[in-house]
Protein backbone atom coordinates (compact mmCIF):
# COMPACT_ATOMS: atom_id res chain seq x y z
CA UNK A 1 0.00 0.00 0.00
CA UNK A 2 1.31 3.83 -1.15
CA UNK A 3 1.37 6.50 1.47
CA UNK A 4 -0.88 9.14 1.28
CA UNK A 5 -4.24 6.54 1.92
CA UNK A 6 -5.19 8.82 4.60
CA UNK A 7 -7.34 12.02 4.27
CA UNK A 8 -6.12 15.04 6.17
CA UNK A 9 -9.42 14.74 8.78
CA UNK A 10 -8.69 10.86 9.07
CA UNK A 11 -4.60 11.85 10.02
CA UNK A 12 -5.51 13.74 12.40
CA UNK A 13 -8.28 11.67 14.20
CA UNK A 14 -5.51 8.91 14.43
CA UNK A 15 -2.31 11.64 15.47
CA UNK A 16 -4.63 11.76 18.57
CA UNK A 17 -5.69 8.26 18.59
CA UNK A 18 -1.87 7.19 19.43
CA UNK A 19 -1.93 10.06 21.79
CA UNK A 20 -4.39 8.13 24.14
CA UNK A 21 -6.87 10.24 23.16
CA UNK A 22 -10.45 9.07 23.77
CA UNK A 23 -13.49 9.36 20.86
CA UNK A 24 -14.58 11.89 23.09
CA UNK A 25 -11.42 13.93 23.55
CA UNK A 26 -10.76 13.32 19.35
CA UNK A 27 -14.37 14.78 18.96
CA UNK A 28 -14.29 17.72 20.97
CA UNK A 29 -10.63 19.13 19.84
CA UNK A 30 -11.45 18.60 16.27
CA UNK A 31 -15.08 19.70 16.63
CA UNK A 32 -16.83 17.20 15.42
CA UNK A 33 -19.09 14.39 16.47
CA UNK A 34 -18.19 11.37 17.76
CA UNK A 35 -20.29 9.93 15.11
CA UNK A 36 -17.61 11.37 12.40
CA UNK A 37 -14.72 10.08 14.59
CA UNK A 38 -15.90 6.69 14.51
CA UNK A 39 -16.43 6.85 11.24
CA UNK A 40 -13.31 8.03 10.23
CA UNK A 41 -11.44 5.28 12.41
CA UNK A 42 -13.76 2.98 10.17
CA UNK A 43 -13.37 4.46 7.03
CA UNK A 44 -9.20 4.09 7.92
CA UNK A 45 -9.58 0.06 8.79
CA UNK A 46 -11.76 -0.82 6.12
CA UNK A 47 -8.71 1.08 3.81
CA UNK A 48 -6.35 -1.20 5.53
CA UNK A 49 -8.14 -4.64 5.75
CA UNK A 50 -7.96 -4.56 9.25
CA UNK A 51 -10.24 -5.32 11.97
CA UNK A 52 -9.71 -2.83 15.40
CA UNK A 53 -7.79 0.70 15.78
CA UNK A 54 -5.05 -0.61 17.43
CA UNK A 55 -4.40 -3.00 14.07
CA UNK A 56 -4.93 0.27 11.79
CA UNK A 57 -2.29 2.35 14.10
CA UNK A 58 0.13 -0.77 13.77
CA UNK A 59 -0.32 -1.01 9.90
CA UNK A 60 -0.03 2.96 9.62
CA UNK A 61 2.70 3.07 11.58
CA UNK A 62 4.26 0.37 9.05
CA UNK A 63 3.82 1.97 6.30
CA UNK A 64 4.98 5.47 7.49
CA UNK A 65 1.31 7.33 7.47
CA UNK A 66 1.96 8.06 11.15
CA UNK A 67 4.70 7.62 13.79
CA UNK A 68 5.00 7.89 16.95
Amino acid sequence: MSKGILTKREKEVFDLLIQNKITSEIADKLDISEKTVRNHISNVMQKLGVKGRAAAVVELLKIGEISL
